[in-house]
């Protein structure tokens, strides 16, 4: 494995393999503070690519001015272990001036998915994503990009962008990682308390309960979904809900409240996102109503 810090050196790195003959390029891009859910990343990435490349940049382009870029959680020589064990060839540590040497003036917009679920929470966070997914993806020039379905709204918004720009490279959407008790795996789970941790499993049971009763026939349409979801959720004393919606994937368009979801065609997603303290966590889960067996 090979660590590389500037675009030069990247670019360098890549033209040798490529002269090899080490066939797929695959990226995973992060943000750092490494867990089981990159690791996942990493190995869906080895399996299917001659090379593997990970990117570690905590972009500030996608943070609020009232949100954690400061604060967000590093651990370079950790990562960097997790990353040779899963078996990375390259990984890409830029600083923010190599990524943006000047004042950034072009930006890359996603219009009607960004404006819905943490899109309208986080004004700007998806441009963000959006604008340093792009500028890697032209560093990389990646056959495949793999990321986790945990950000289901951030792999919508990305297969978007590149069908409407026609880049050349794959979005390989990766399976939501768990803690054994079913909490999402994310980096930001270092900033809950022991009660907020605790309190945050609600999450993942809110979800398993509505599908639970979606595929009972107790529950058929949107609207008795979400009714479900918030109260679990709300049973939670620590649990402040940003959101907690139903809506078409990928397209994240309103289904009919009161129509019944067997009539959808496609997928649907629960997603979620709430707060415990100053930690918000986002979870979802995506199913076909139509998969699921009648009730008689």
């Amino acid at each position: 494995m090979k660590t590389v810090r500037t675009v030069d050196e990247l670019r360098q790195e890549l033209r040798l393999r490529r002269a090899q003959g080490t066939g797929a390029v695959g990226l995973v891009p992060t943000m750092g503070y490494l867990h089981e859910g990159h690791a996942s990343l990493l190995r869906q990435a080895r399996k299917a690519c001659g090379t593997v490349v990970m990117s570690i940049f905590v972009n500030p382009l996608q943070f609020g001015p009232n949100e954690d870029y400061e604060t967000y959680p590093r651990d370079e020589a950790r990562d960097l272990a997790l990353a040779a064990r899963e078996g990375a060839d390259l990984v890409f540590i830029p600083s923010v001036q190599e990524m943006y040497p000047k004042e950034n003036r072009s930006q890359i917009i996603v219009s009607r998915l960004t404006s819905k679920l943490c899109g309208a929470s986080r004004p700007g966070h998806f441009d963000g994503v959006t604008t340093v997914v792009s500028k890697l993806f032209n560093l990389v020039q990646p056959d495949f990009a793999f990321f986790g379905m945990k950000d289901a709204q951030q792999v919508a918004v990305l297969k978007q962008m590149v069908f409407d720009l026609n880049m050349n490279v794959e979005i390989v959407p990766c399976p939501i990682i768990r803690e054994q008790d079913g909490l999402a795996l994310s980096s930001r789970n270092v900033y809950l308390s022991g009660e907020e941790r605790r309190q945050a499993l609600v999450l993942s049971r809110s979800l398993r309960e509505a599908r639970s009763a979606f595929e009972e026939g107790r529950l058929e349409t949107a609207g008795e979904l979400r009714s479900l979801l918030t109260e679990v959720i709300s049973s939670s004393p620590l649990a402040d809900i940003d959101y907690a919606e139903v809506l078409t994937f990928p397209e994240l368009e309103p289904v009919e409240e009161d129509a019944p979801l067997s009539g959808v065609e496609g997928e649907i997603i629960m997603a979620l996102a709430v707060r415990f303290g100053r930690t918000r966590l986002i979870d979802n889960i995506v199913f076909t109503p139509k998969e699921v067996p009648a009730c008689v």
